[in-house]
């Protein structure tokens, strides 16, 4: 058994934000990722979490954060356990602080996927265990790093290249930006006036990318006409335009997002060769077309299952 998911530098580390890791470390959880997925395709077992246990907090509902952690837990050895709302005392008011004491006395990890960046970083704090943002309304950190391998494996590459992101500046973009900026790729934001990512978000971003090596050069812009947005674009992504939580604003959304929608025509802008992302689950018809999503230059399922072997590196270099 071999592989950078072996290294122990990371062990002991929360994942809670892509902006916490340096862009060698950001390479060795994407080396790992690609030898996880090598020896799963060549049938070479890597229980290297035996007897581990992760706990899985569920308070916002799941399809591939559930399913690629449990499965992965599962191929490492270990054994995840689904935690939702309903099952655990936070419903009835007990504190992250307590929660967090309590399950690192039975848990070697906890996964959180929930709404408010707060409580990540409040379960981090007051316990001692690895903590990993499985996804909350601030950011996307898991998303980033499985799109980051999907990337490298159709383009060759990462530094250099140009992402176009259509849509909301939401969490997926957010965790975007940082990553892009630790790996040296530009990325341009197309999105209606009062949905951009956040100030701070970017301003971050764009200072990370001034310290790291491969950032310098790097451009992170946020305009407002898609087309200028792919134009040279080698990566187009996009996210549905309202998310968990904003159920509420889809008419308003709708409205204001109509014309920034990923189409056969929006795609020949873009760079030759260029992908397509998605993070999925998509509503077709929207903010991508389903032309476009089952097309030739759609990778958005190979992202899907990249989910989790970008997760089992996560897991094995942190637990």
């Amino acid at each position: 058994m071999a592989g950078a998911y072996l290294d122990t530098r990371l062990k002991g580390r929360d994942y809670l934000s892509i902006s916490d890791f340096s862009g060698e470390e950001i390479r060795l959880l994407l080396d790992a990722a690609h030898d996880l997925k090598r020896e799963l395709k060549a049938g070479i077992p890597h229980p290297v979490l035996q007897g581990k246990s992760l706990g899985m907090i569920f308070t916002k509902p799941s399809t591939r954060t559930r399913v690629s952690f449990e499965v992965g837990m599962y191929q490492l050895g270990g054994y995840a356990l689904f935690l939702s709302a309903q099952d655990i005392q936070l419903r009835r008011g007990e504190t992250i602080g307590d929660t967090a004491r309590t399950l690192e006395r039975f848990l070697n990890g906890i996964m959180i996927r929930t709404f408010a960046q707060a409580d990540v970083e409040d379960l981090a704090t007051y316990g001692s265990i690895p903590v990993i943002n499985g996804l909350t309304d601030l950011m996307h950190p898991t998303q980033a790093l499985a799109d980051m391998l999907t990337i490298e494996e159709h383009q060759g590459k990462l530094a250099g290249l140009k992402l176009a992101f259509i849509g909301d500046g939401n969490n997926v973009a957010h965790s975007l930006l940082q990553i892009c900026a630790k790996v040296g790729m530009h990325m341009a934001i197309a999105c209606p006036p009062g949905y951009e990512p956040e100030a701070g978000i970017l301003a971050g971003a764009r200072a990370d990318a001034a310290r790291v090596p491969l950032g310098r050069g790097v451009r992170l812009d946020v305009v407002a006409d898609p087309f200028e947005a792919v134009a040279g674009a080698d990566v187009l992504y996009t996210d549905i335009w309202a998310s968990m939580g904003q159920e509420a604003e889809q008419a308003e959304r709708i409205r204001a997002f109509t014309s920034y929608q990923i189409n056969a025509r929006l795609l020949q802008a873009a760079a030759p060769g260029a992908v397509v992302l998605h993070c999925l689950p998509a509503h077709r018809g929207e903010e991508i077309t389903g032309e476009v999503l089952d097309g030739p230059q759609s990778v958005a399922f190979d992202e899907a299952e990249n989910r989790l072997h970008a997760h089992k590196a996560i897991l094995a270099l942190l637990l």
